[in-house]
């Protein structure tokens, strides 16, 4: 039996209903080789959470272009550690998260922040520095 695939699971919390991005960076992901897991749109940070737990995922990673970030990451964040996966996977998020933000969204545990425009090989090959750790 070959190394187990990198979990990826792709989330759009909040209201926001624009998912293309998501899209691109999970197909971009599952072409690299990586197993991902699209929850669709409209997630909340509890069902990110728990789609986590039972997916064994690797990586979460959120596209959000709400403005919310500061709420929704945060919020999943303390469910990752009350479930006690915190330390097993890594968050990453991208969309219009403005970079006054990043410090607090790191302190708060995010490891990753992508701006609009990252091209997707940074991010194929931060995820997979990341499940390796």
């Amino acid at each position: 039996m070959g190394e187990r695939k990198i979990r990826v699971v792709i989330a759009k919390p909040g209201l926001d209903g624009h998912d293309r991005g998501a899209k691109i960076i999970a197909r971009a992901l599952r072409d690299a080789g990586m197993e991902v897991i699209y929850t669709g749109l409209r997630q909340s940070p509890e069902q990110i959470a728990n789609t986590a737990l039972q997916e064994d995922a690797d990586v979460i990673g959120l596209s959000i272009l709400s403005g919310a970030h500061m709420v929704i990451l945060p919020r999943l964040m303390n469910l990752l550690r009350e479930k006690g996966i915190a330390d097993q996977v890594t968050v990453v998020a991208g969309g219009t998260i403005p970079d006054a933000d990043i410090p607090e969204l790191k302190k708060q545990g995010v490891a990753k922040i992508f701006q609009p425009g990252t091209p997707t090989q940074e991010i194929i090959d931060f995820v997979r520095a990341a499940a390796k750790q």
